[in-house]
């Protein structure tokens, strides 16, 4: 079998005429947006989290109104029950600017230098570092999944 039957898809083959240099700057590109989800990822953990334990404070509030210690209860849900996480904001807030703005700038910018450098393509750079490093014809090698 062929290196063409057997490499990566044509979806994850270089256009003709694109450097090596364009490839591993898309690659870096492509690796610090991964970056980015993975924040965006603890930003929206970060969001459930407050948001459960500002619930949780209702809980709180009553115990300690239970327990004869009104002042502290009434401090916990005045002050801190609802309150901002930074100024003017709670966490979906946060969340929202966060993906209108810089997310969605970032995916822009990336979706822009795939469709001009490399037709769309994506993950050039990691399908020819997965063709460098595989054994062709070894058991757990393939370039794709089987057809069919």
């Amino acid at each position: 079998m062929g290196q063409q039957a057997d490499g990566p898809d044509q979806a994850h083959r270089r256009p003709a005429g694109v450097s090596d240099a364009t490839v591993e700057a898309l690659g870096k590109l492509s690796e610090a947006l991964e970056c980015v989800e993975r924040a965006r990822g603890h930003l929206y953990s970060l969001h459930q989290l407050i948001g459960h334990a500002d619930l949780m404070l209702d809980d709180a509030v009553s115990l300690f109104r239970s327990a004869g210690h009104p002042r502290l209860a009434e401090r916990i849900e005045g002050d801190l029950l609802g309150r901002n996480v930074i100024a003017g904001r709670w966490t979906f807030q946060i969340v929202e600017d966060f993906d209108d703005g810089y997310y969605a700038l970032f995916r822009e910018l990336d979706r822009q230098a795939r469709d001009e450098l490399v037709d769309g393509r994506r993950h050039l750079y990691e399908a020819e570092m997965k063709e460098r490093r595989r054994s062709p014809g070894r058991p757990g090698h393939e370039a794709r999944p089987a057809e069919g």
